[in-house]
């Protein structure tokens, strides 16, 4: 073998080692990208949550359980959003989407407040965060999947172990907990709040395309 094919041969394996190599990056920042996009909504949401709960408790004070339920899961919620790790912070955003059904639940009981405007604006802020959310949690899906099956594949994950790439997780979300309920205030609604403190059980952005890989 003569030193030019072997020259050759060595360019050519540098040149794909690179590909590799950067193909392996861009998967990376597209995923971290993508999660920061989920962090900026559960923050939002968050943030929501203490002004949806004392507008609600105006009309519903006697509903304690319901707002502390739904307090305790917030402050689960941004305790598993402190560590980053999807593996911890998808069971806390799913609990604390159960205990917000719980809560609008509550608020279809009091017809009152279709009339404070505080509500229902709150109430369509949540909602849009939820639609956004789920947007960006299937963004980010999408992006972790494709990274994780490039780690897998050879020659991709020689370099994948060389350089400390790792694959992520997913961000998993109940099939109940995909959306908050809207809540309906017709003329069938009841007249006033319960005799009792008891409570019933009570997509993705147009035009944005998903990553393929």
């Amino acid at each position: 073998m003569t030193p030019v094919v072997v020259i050759v041969i060595l360019v050519v394996l540098l040149g794909l080692t690179v590909l590799a190599y950067n193909g392996l990056v861009r998967r990376r920042n597209r995923t971290q990208e993508s999660w920061s996009q989920i962090d900026v909504e559960l923050k939002r949401r968050h943030d929501l949550i203490p002004n949806l709960v004392e507008t609600v408790k105006g009309y519903a004070a006697h509903e304690r359980e319901t707002f502390e339920a739904v307090t305790n899961a917030r402050a689960a919620a941004v305790s598993a959003g402190a560590t980053g790790d999807p593996a911890n912070i998808a069971p806390a955003e799913n609990a604390l989407s159960a205990s917000l059904r719980s809560l609008f639940a509550v608020a279809e009981n009091y017809p009152q407040l279709r009339a404070v405007e505080t509500f229902r604006e709150l109430q369509e802020q949540l909602t849009a965060t939820e639609d956004k959310l789920e947007f960006a949690r299937r963004y980010y899906n999408t992006s972790a999947r494709d990274y994780n099956i490039a780690q897998q594949t050879f020659p991709r994950n020689l370099l994948a172990r060389a350089f400390g790439f790792h694959p992520v997780g997913f961000f998993e979300a109940d099939e109940s907990d995909r959306s908050v309920p809207r809540v309906q205030f017709g003329d069938a609604a009841p007249s006033g709040p319960p005799a009792s403190g008891g409570t019933q059980d009570g997509p993705p952005q147009p035009g944005q395309a998903e990553p393929t890989g």
